[in-house]
Protein backbone atom coordinates (compact mmCIF):
# COMPACT_ATOMS: atom_id res chain seq x y z
CA UNK A 1 0.00 0.00 0.00
CA UNK A 2 3.07 2.28 1.09
CA UNK A 3 4.54 1.97 -2.54
CA UNK A 4 0.95 2.63 -4.13
CA UNK A 5 0.24 5.52 -2.74
CA UNK A 6 4.16 6.40 -2.79
CA UNK A 7 3.44 6.08 -6.73
CA UNK A 8 0.43 7.99 -6.59
CA UNK A 9 1.98 10.83 -4.69
CA UNK A 10 4.81 10.90 -7.63
CA UNK A 11 2.47 11.51 -10.26
CA UNK A 12 0.27 13.56 -8.45
CA UNK A 13 2.92 16.24 -8.18
CA UNK A 14 4.34 15.71 -11.44
CA UNK A 15 0.64 16.94 -12.62
CA UNK A 16 0.29 19.54 -10.25
CA UNK A 17 3.80 21.24 -10.67
CA UNK A 18 5.44 19.65 -13.95
CA UNK A 19 8.92 20.33 -14.43
CA UNK A 20 11.16 22.41 -12.23
CA UNK A 21 11.03 25.84 -14.12
CA UNK A 22 14.59 27.16 -13.04
CA UNK A 23 16.87 24.25 -11.75
CA UNK A 24 15.80 21.03 -12.97
CA UNK A 25 18.59 18.43 -11.56
CA UNK A 26 19.06 16.67 -14.95
CA UNK A 27 19.91 20.17 -16.28
CA UNK A 28 23.08 20.33 -13.59
CA UNK A 29 23.13 16.64 -13.94
CA UNK A 30 23.56 16.59 -17.73
CA UNK A 31 26.57 19.83 -17.43
CA UNK A 32 28.34 17.48 -14.96
CA UNK A 33 28.15 14.36 -18.05
CA UNK A 34 29.50 16.58 -20.47
CA UNK A 35 32.58 17.73 -18.02
CA UNK A 36 33.15 13.98 -17.64
CA UNK A 37 32.82 13.33 -21.14
CA UNK A 38 35.33 16.15 -21.83
CA UNK A 39 37.71 14.93 -19.52
CA UNK A 40 37.71 11.25 -20.31
CA UNK A 41 36.98 11.13 -24.25
CA UNK A 42 39.75 13.33 -25.78
CA UNK A 43 40.94 12.45 -28.80
CA UNK A 44 43.47 10.49 -27.66
CA UNK A 45 41.19 7.97 -25.68
CA UNK A 46 38.50 7.71 -28.14
CA UNK A 47 39.07 3.94 -29.01
CA UNK A 48 38.91 3.04 -25.05
CA UNK A 49 35.73 1.75 -23.40
CA UNK A 50 36.93 1.62 -20.23
CA UNK A 51 36.82 5.13 -20.16
CA UNK A 52 33.21 5.50 -20.51
CA UNK A 53 32.70 2.96 -18.56
CA UNK A 54 35.08 4.65 -15.82
CA UNK A 55 32.57 8.51 -16.63
CA UNK A 56 29.20 6.25 -16.29
CA UNK A 57 29.92 5.05 -13.05
CA UNK A 58 31.39 8.45 -11.82
CA UNK A 59 27.97 10.36 -13.22
CA UNK A 60 25.92 7.48 -11.97
CA UNK A 61 26.93 5.41 -8.87
CA UNK A 62 27.40 8.36 -6.16
CA UNK A 63 24.22 9.83 -6.65
CA UNK A 64 21.83 6.47 -6.67
CA UNK A 65 24.48 5.83 -3.34
CA UNK A 66 23.15 9.45 -1.92
CA UNK A 67 19.32 8.97 -2.75
CA UNK A 68 19.84 5.56 -1.06
CA UNK A 69 20.83 7.15 2.12
CA UNK A 70 18.78 10.40 2.03
CA UNK A 71 15.60 7.47 1.44
CA UNK A 72 16.70 6.05 4.44
CA UNK A 73 16.31 9.17 6.69
CA UNK A 74 14.19 8.30 9.84
CA UNK A 75 10.80 10.39 9.59
CA UNK A 76 11.68 11.98 6.03
CA UNK A 77 12.95 8.85 3.79
CA UNK A 78 9.74 8.40 2.69
CA UNK A 79 9.45 12.12 1.39
CA UNK A 80 12.68 12.04 0.14
CA UNK A 81 11.65 8.95 -1.98
CA UNK A 82 8.25 10.40 -3.46
CA UNK A 83 10.41 13.67 -4.33
CA UNK A 84 13.16 12.04 -6.12
CA UNK A 85 10.17 10.14 -8.37
CA UNK A 86 8.35 13.13 -9.13
CA UNK A 87 12.02 14.52 -10.47
CA UNK A 88 12.00 11.30 -12.25
CA UNK A 89 9.05 11.56 -13.90
CA UNK A 90 8.24 13.60 -17.15
CA UNK A 91 4.19 12.81 -17.90
CA UNK A 92 3.21 16.46 -17.72
CA UNK A 93 5.89 17.42 -19.60
CA UNK A 94 5.70 14.85 -22.48
CA UNK A 95 1.88 16.31 -22.77
CA UNK A 96 3.01 19.74 -22.83
CA UNK A 97 5.14 19.34 -25.51
CA UNK A 98 3.38 17.03 -28.32
CA UNK A 99 -0.33 18.92 -27.51
CA UNK A 100 1.09 22.09 -29.29
CA UNK A 101 2.42 20.22 -32.28
CA UNK A 102 -1.47 18.20 -32.47
CA UNK A 103 -3.28 21.56 -32.24
CA UNK A 104 -1.13 23.00 -35.48
CA UNK A 105 -0.96 19.95 -37.52
CA UNK A 106 -5.25 20.32 -36.69
CA UNK A 107 -5.15 24.02 -37.65
CA UNK A 108 -2.60 23.33 -40.93
CA UNK A 109 -0.07 25.79 -39.53
CA UNK A 110 3.00 23.32 -40.68
CA UNK A 111 5.51 25.81 -39.99
CA UNK A 112 4.19 25.44 -36.83
CA UNK A 113 4.62 22.19 -36.04
CA UNK A 114 7.90 21.71 -37.32
CA UNK A 115 8.64 24.02 -35.23
CA UNK A 116 6.86 22.65 -32.09
CA UNK A 117 8.11 19.46 -32.82
CA UNK A 118 12.04 20.56 -33.23
CA UNK A 119 11.65 20.85 -29.86
CA UNK A 120 11.19 17.34 -29.22
CA UNK A 121 13.63 15.50 -31.46
CA UNK A 122 17.12 15.36 -32.16
CA UNK A 123 16.31 15.74 -36.51
CA UNK A 124 16.49 18.48 -38.95
CA UNK A 125 12.52 19.00 -39.07
CA UNK A 126 12.49 22.00 -41.48
CA UNK A 127 11.40 19.58 -44.44
CA UNK A 128 9.39 17.53 -42.82
CA UNK A 129 5.32 17.35 -44.58
CA UNK A 130 2.40 16.63 -41.87
CA UNK A 131 2.76 13.23 -42.05
CA UNK A 132 6.55 12.84 -41.09
CA UNK A 133 5.80 15.84 -38.31
CA UNK A 134 2.49 13.19 -36.91
CA UNK A 135 5.29 10.27 -37.14
CA UNK A 136 8.07 12.15 -35.12
CA UNK A 137 6.12 12.98 -32.55
CA UNK A 138 4.27 10.27 -32.27
CA UNK A 139 7.30 8.21 -31.84
CA UNK A 140 8.58 10.30 -29.21
CA UNK A 141 5.45 10.24 -27.57
CA UNK A 142 5.85 6.40 -27.31
CA UNK A 143 9.53 6.14 -26.45
CA UNK A 144 9.58 9.23 -23.98
CA UNK A 145 5.97 7.60 -22.53
CA UNK A 146 8.24 4.43 -22.25
CA UNK A 147 11.00 6.07 -20.08
CA UNK A 148 9.92 8.90 -18.67
CA UNK A 149 6.94 7.02 -17.18
CA UNK A 150 6.56 3.05 -17.16
CA UNK A 151 10.13 2.82 -16.89
CA UNK A 152 10.43 5.21 -14.58
CA UNK A 153 7.64 3.99 -12.15
CA UNK A 154 8.85 0.14 -12.75
CA UNK A 155 12.03 1.01 -11.46
CA UNK A 156 10.81 2.92 -8.65
CA UNK A 157 8.38 -0.08 -7.77
CA UNK A 158 10.94 -2.57 -7.87
CA UNK A 159 13.64 -0.56 -5.95
CA UNK A 160 12.75 2.43 -4.75
CA UNK A 161 14.92 6.20 -4.87
CA UNK A 162 17.92 4.42 -5.37
CA UNK A 163 15.89 2.20 -8.61
CA UNK A 164 14.49 5.32 -9.99
CA UNK A 165 17.82 7.76 -9.59
CA UNK A 166 20.36 4.83 -11.12
CA UNK A 167 17.44 4.06 -14.20
CA UNK A 168 16.90 8.58 -15.09
CA UNK A 169 20.55 8.90 -15.01
CA UNK A 170 20.97 5.77 -17.09
CA UNK A 171 18.40 6.45 -19.71
CA UNK A 172 20.07 10.14 -19.60
CA UNK A 173 23.51 9.30 -20.20
CA UNK A 174 22.29 6.95 -22.96
CA UNK A 175 20.62 10.03 -24.48
CA UNK A 176 23.57 12.32 -24.33
CA UNK A 177 26.60 9.60 -25.24
CA UNK A 178 24.67 6.78 -27.07
CA UNK A 179 25.64 7.87 -30.54
CA UNK A 180 26.87 5.50 -33.42
CA UNK A 181 29.50 8.29 -34.95
CA UNK A 182 33.62 8.14 -34.27
CA UNK A 183 33.08 10.29 -30.98
CA UNK A 184 30.58 8.34 -29.20
CA UNK A 185 30.89 5.03 -30.89
CA UNK A 186 33.40 3.49 -27.91
CA UNK A 187 32.73 5.92 -25.28
CA UNK A 188 29.28 5.45 -25.15
CA UNK A 189 28.72 1.93 -25.63
CA UNK A 190 28.51 1.57 -21.91
CA UNK A 191 26.38 4.11 -21.39
CA UNK A 192 23.55 2.68 -24.39
CA UNK A 193 24.23 -1.26 -23.54
CA UNK A 194 23.42 -0.32 -19.95
CA UNK A 195 20.04 1.47 -20.65
CA UNK A 196 19.34 -1.44 -23.03
CA UNK A 197 19.46 -3.57 -19.82
CA UNK A 198 17.39 -1.40 -17.76
CA UNK A 199 14.83 -0.75 -20.09
CA UNK A 200 14.58 -4.64 -21.52
CA UNK A 201 11.61 -5.47 -19.51
CA UNK A 202 9.95 -1.87 -19.15
CA UNK A 203 9.78 -1.51 -22.49
CA UNK A 204 8.04 -4.70 -23.15
CA UNK A 205 5.53 -3.94 -20.16
CA UNK A 206 5.10 -0.78 -21.63
CA UNK A 207 4.29 -1.67 -25.31
CA UNK A 208 2.29 -4.07 -23.62
CA UNK A 209 -0.11 -1.77 -22.17
CA UNK A 210 -0.41 0.62 -25.53
CA UNK A 211 -1.64 -2.75 -27.07
CA UNK A 212 -4.17 -2.92 -24.33
CA UNK A 213 -5.08 0.20 -24.48
CA UNK A 214 -5.91 0.56 -28.36
CA UNK A 215 -6.71 -1.87 -31.11
CA UNK A 216 -5.04 -4.77 -29.21
CA UNK A 217 -5.13 -7.79 -32.03
CA UNK A 218 -3.37 -4.79 -34.51
CA UNK A 219 -1.14 -3.65 -32.30
CA UNK A 220 0.30 -6.89 -31.00
CA UNK A 221 0.86 -7.80 -34.98
CA UNK A 222 2.50 -4.77 -35.66
CA UNK A 223 4.71 -5.53 -32.65
CA UNK A 224 5.22 -8.52 -33.74
CA UNK A 225 6.22 -7.45 -36.95
CA UNK A 226 8.38 -4.23 -36.63
CA UNK A 227 10.10 -4.52 -33.13
CA UNK A 228 13.09 -6.39 -34.86
CA UNK A 229 13.77 -3.37 -36.75
CA UNK A 230 14.04 -1.04 -34.04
Amino acid sequence: MSLALSCLAGVALDALLGEPKRAHPLVAFGRLADRLERHFNGPEARGWRSHGVTAWCLAVLPLTGLAWLLSLLPGIGWLVEIVLLYLALGLRSLGEHLLPVARALRLGDLPEARRRVGYIVSRDTSTLDEAGVARAATESALENGSDAVFATLFWFAVAGAPGVVLYRLSNTLDAMWGYHNERFERFGWAAARIDDALNYLPARLAALTYALLGQTRRALRCWRAQAPSW
